[in-house]
């Protein structure tokens, strides 16, 4: 039993040792009989500029516990039962093979992170680079342009989120979230993201959790291979017996597909052995760059800069009704960097990234507008993703090849001007940039939508359209522009053995989400198999 306490505020001039004090208060009792005392959750409450505060929830134990809390009579104290974790017990289906899991994103690592404690030893293929050695190729991307096909932002060990903030925020409400988080913290991610309201763990630290969790994996009886990549599957019956990876036929009856969002490869491969795909939306934009400066100013006010704030972030949102679009920032990313995130060559996209203290010049985010399977030419369901290869392929023409991006300043992109000069901000896009008209590599509704939602923004956040904000093009990677869609009981509708996973699958969004679908595929796999392998 513990006691939950909500609705715990501190001006943010006070100390977080006073919480305990508050608490204690609040409680009707002395801060002596609290122990195990621990944050459940903190936000910030910045609606008023000029009196921002910090939100708590808090959970605790004392003595006589049922006493405490019906003395209270309040409603943000309640008595809270601890909750065994579900033990899954294993099924008694046979196996022939090890499970083998191909990709090592969220999805594939929490995936095989829960199979490797139950004792399943799975085999992991990447078909990129340790995060380690990855890191220095993506380094030399950005410095020279020279991409490696099979080893960038999008591939390799940690998968896409390496290389971008960090965000471990959610829409999902399940149990399985908190088990993501521990486990991040347990392998080297700050113990603040287990309470913190936005939580976030920057590239520079991600890269050594998911190492930690690879070789967690390893001790277990897993394998991890890198540089092999997926090159075909066998399907005997509609069902899966083997697998290729580079140039050996492994035999295979489960399969867990956890490729990311951008392995078009292997979404062609799968639409040539017949697994049934359908297409789904995702967005399109630009990357938008103001002072970071600005932004804190814009949401703390006076108390921009103050020791207990971190640099601030935004999201904005508007739905044009008559068009029946809508227009957003995704993947914000305070005091960071637009990033060079190419995975084939000869086509442009951009991301965002930022470390852990979120300490650089520029704020930026994706301005995205959406799509749909409506907006797509033909009736294959890759064609959101050829749809995808077209406008990164404008981009990279448009913006003078070797990945340098086409840039517009926000005031002449407003007023269908070339950009001549850099204002106020920089861009910090690498390998290299030029003034480029952003109409040349997107579609005219996308740019109607992008201007909109520019005015739109700049009566919520003042300033936000400001003349010298920067937009590089282009944004095109939001989700899987592809579903490998799955049955109940999580496997491919039409191939049998099959597990399509996380964001690649079309079934995740982010870090947290693709780490939870890893972990429901995990748990079924374990809960209808035997482990005596």
């Amino acid at each position: 039993m513990a006691v939950r306490i909500n609705n715990i505020v501190l001006s943010i001039d006070e100390d977080l040792h006073l919480l305990k004090d508050k608490t204690a208060k609040k409680l009707n009792i002395s801060k002596d009989s609290i122990s195990a005392f621990r944050i459940i959750r903190e936000s910030i409450d910045a609606r008023k500029k000029d009196n921002i505060k910090f939100n708590y929830s808090v959970e605790l134990s004392c003595t006589n516990e049922e006493k405490v809390v019906k003395r209270a009579k309040d409603k943000d104290i309640s008595l809270e039962k601890e909750t065994q974790s579900e033990e899954i017990t294993p099924g008694n289906q046979k196996l022939s093979h090890r499970p083998v899991i191909v990709g090592m994103g969220p999805a594939g690592l929490f995936a095989g992170l829960l199979l490797a404690r139950k004792g399943y030893r799975p085999i992991i293929f990447e078909r990129g680079e340790d995060v380690d050695s990855r890191t220095k190729i993506v380094e030399h991307f950005w410095n020279t342009g020279e991409l490696k096909g099979e080893s960038n932002v999008q591939f390799g060990e940690g998968g896409a989120g390496t290389f971008s903030d960090g965000k471990l925020t959610t829409r999902i409400k399940d149990k399985r979230c908190d088990f993501v988080l521990a486990e991040l913290v347990k392998a080297g991610a700050p113990e603040e993201i287990i309470y913190s309201g936005k939580p976030h763990v920057g590239t520079d630290i991600l890269k050594d959790v998911v190492k930690n969790i690879r070789q967690e994996i390893i001790a277990k009886g897993g394998e991890v291979h890198f540089n092999s990549r997926l090159e075909d599957i066998i399907i005997q019956n509609r069902k899966i017996v083997a697998v290729k990876v580079n140039g050996n036929e492994i035999p295979c009856e489960l399969l867990l597909l956890a490729i990311g969002h951008s392995s078009r490869d292997t979404y062609e491969m799968l639409y040539n052995r017949e697994v049934f795909l359908s297409p789904k939306p995702f967005s399109i934009g630009v990357r938008v760059e103001h002072p970071q400066k600005f932004i804190d100013e814009a949401q703390y006010g006076k108390y921009a800069n103050h020791p207990r704030l971190r640099a601030a972030d935004y999201r904005v949102a508007y739905t044009h009704e008559p068009l029946k679009r809508s227009v957003y920032s995704f993947c914000m990313c305070p005091g960071g960097a637009v990033v060079a995130a190419a995975s084939e060559y000869n086509r442009l996209v951009t991301n965002g990234m930022s470390y852990y203290k979120r300490d650089k010049e520029n704020a930026n985010s994706a301005l995205v507008v959406s799509v749909s399977p409506e907006d797509f030419q033909g009736t294959s369901p890759l064609r959101g993703m050829e749809f995808q290869r077209h406008y990164e392929e404008l981009a990279y023409s448009v913006g003078g090849g070797n990945y340098e991006a086409p840039v517009q300043l926000v005031g002449d992109f407003l007023k269908d001007k070339n950009s001549t000069a850099i204002g106020k901000v920089t861009p910090s896009y690498k390998p290299g940039w030029n003034f480029v008209k952003l109409e040349k590599c997107l579609p005219n509704y996308v740019i109607d939508m992008l201007k909109i939602g520019l005015v739109e923004f700049d009566k919520k956040i003042k300033g936000f359209a400001m003349e010298d904000a920067v937009l590089t093009g282009i944004e095109t990677r939001t989700s899987a522009p592809v579903r490998i869609d799955r049955k109940e009981n999580l496997q491919s509708i039409s191939t049998q053995g099959l597990y399509p996973v996380g964001e690649g699958a079309g079934y995740a969004g982010g870090i947290i989400s693709a780490a939870v679908d890893g972990l429901r595929v995990a748990e079924e796999i374990v809960k209808t198999y035997n482990n005596q392998i």
